[in-house]
């Protein structure tokens, strides 16, 4: 173009023949004519030459083929430009590999300036109107060790408010314990909920918005009164709000959640839902930019549904709890009251505990533990077993878990002969009388030195007494003169008058 427009200043503008000023500009005069026979200025256009056959040519396709394919490798999995040329030299390639970087080069150039994906039309929501919600998945070191974590992501689509909360899982009761957490930090309830669709919320995805919600899903919708709405498959900018909201927080509140130490999942619940509301006030609203998100949601606040009392979020199976009063629950054992020893239980799990609920209506909790290949016992399970087996006290694994005094007892009281019946008597006394009496009272024994069952239950018994209150004695005689001191009387009584004996 730059050539162009000198021709044409030359002879149109300074006079210059077509024969002098092609020999100044290096053309040919007939391509000079050319040009400047057409009635505007346009940029030349050239025939598009035949590329010649190369060395390199039969293997361009494999070569184009195994770039795009690193891509979508991670960085440390793709392979350099020098091992592609010795996989092409493997190939039979016979050439030298200065055509191989430069086609490598000349490839991402174009895809650099090639058009990426699609466009996405940009979306606007009214305060109240809707939220979003995605998981994530996130690492942090929680009771010592580096544990992956799956983390909700909630956010109001209007004011930009947000909430994380970390899970074990992807579980229906992780699930809804995530809404009923965001729900109580933000203040109440859209009017819609956007997702993707995910297996605890879509059973099967149809045609078009067609879905099969999952029915416990359904009911959680239906207690918060808000309407589902589903992404279509591979529609993740329909969501996009949540979506960059993953990314932001992992640069940011979950990149120094990373580098702390945890005692419990809890404690790092805690200080994500206090760090998600401090950064609400430093946030700046991507639409008001003159206000914080903070203040955005005091407005959007008003327009929310008042919040319900949280959805009793729990997935129920039924159970047979197996000869050594265990149930077995996703890959882990469970002890529960020996009572309920082949019988069909139903098990309730929550996002961090287990109601496992018995034939006759009674019903225990259990800490969850979201571990593999564990067992959890409580030995106040056995006990009535034990009344009839005192002779697993031994060697009895549940046992091994009691507190220290009951195990000191019981290593004294096993030395002698009838050790464990005697020991089973002590752990009875903790179904009538507690476990907090039946430690203090065998600490006591343990402290006189005299170690027996009757010993204990006798300590036991005086600790249940009730403390007798002894009142003022009260007495229907007046007393008219008090009595005064005189100490003289003493003196008198210690001055007797002497006695001559035989």
């Amino acid at each position: 173009m730059s050539t162009l427009s000198k021709l044409r200043r030359l002879v149109l503008r300074d006079g210059v023949s077509v024969r002098e000023a092609s020999r100044r500009l290096g053309i040919s005069r007939n391509t000079a004519s050319k040009w400047l026979s057409e009635p505007e200025m346009r940029e030349p256009k050239y025939p598009v030459r035949v590329k010649a056959q190369g060395v390199l040519t039969p293997y361009e396709d494999t070569l184009a083929r195994w770039l795009k394919a690193d891509q979508h490798r991670n960085k440390r999995e793709r392979r350099g430009i020098k091992a592609m040329f010795e996989a092409l030299r493997a190939m039979g390639y016979g050439g030298s590999r200065g055509p191989v970087y430069r086609f490598a080069k000349q490839w991402r150039m174009a895809q650099d300036h090639s058009a990426r994906g699609a466009g996405f039309v940009p979306l606007s929501f009214e305060l109240g109107e809707a939220f979003q919600f995605d998981w994530s998945t996130e690492y942090a070191f929680i009771g010592g060790l580096r544990r992956r974590l799956e983390v909700a992501h909630t956010k109001l689509a209007a004011s930009r408010a947000f909430v994380l909360s970390a899970f074990h899982s992807q579980a229906h009761e992780m699930l809804f314990e995530a809404h009923a957490r965001a729900f109580a930090v933000l203040g109440g309830v859209t009017k819609r909920g956007i997702y993707d669709n995910m297996k605890t919320a879509v059973d099967k995805v149809g045609a078009g918005k067609q879905r099969s919600v999952n029915a416990r899903f359904e009911a959680m919708t239906g207690h918060y009164l808000f309407d589902p709405e589903f992404c279509n498959r591979a529609a993740g900018w329909e969501k996009g709000i949540v979506e960059k909201n993953v990314q932001d927080r992992r640069r940011g509140i979950w990149r120094e959640a990373s580098e702390r130490r945890w005692a419990s999942l809890s404690e790092l619940n805690a200080w994500l839902q206090q760090a998600c509301v401090d950064a609400w006030s430093e946030l700046r609203h991507p639409e008001w930019h003159e206000l914080t998100v903070a203040e955005v949601w005091q407005d959007e606040r008003l327009r929310l549904t008042p919040n319900p009392r949280p959805f009793d979020g729990y997935v129920e199976d039924p159970v047979r709890v197996t000869s050594t009063s265990l149930i077995h629950f996703q890959r882990n054992r469970y002890s529960v009251p020996c009572e309920w020893v082949h019988a069909v239980v139903s098990v309730r799990a929550y996002h961090d505990r287990l109601l496992v609920v018995g034939p006759k209506g009674h019903s225990v909790t259990l800490q969850r533990c979201f571990d593999r290949d564990q067992t959890i016992y409580d030995w106040t399970h056995y006990i009535a077993l034990i009344e009839r087996k005192p002779g697993a006290l031994r060697n009895g694994a549940p046992f091994k878990t009691m507190p220290e005094p009951l195990r000191l007892l019981q290593d004294q009281l096993l030395r002698h002969a009838g050790g464990d019946r005697v020991m089973a008597q002590v752990l009875s006394a903790v179904t009538a009388h507690g476990l907090e009496a039946v430690l203090v009272a065998v600490e006591l024994a343990l402290q006189s030195g005299r170690v027996s069952a009757e010993h204990v239950l006798n300590v036991l018994s005086r600790l249940k007494e009730p403390e007798l209150r002894v009142g003022p004695a009260t007495t229907s005689v007046d007393l008219k003169t008090p009595s005064q001191a005189d100490l003289k009387r003493y003196d008198r009584l210690r001055q007797p008058k002497e006695v001559r004996h035989a």
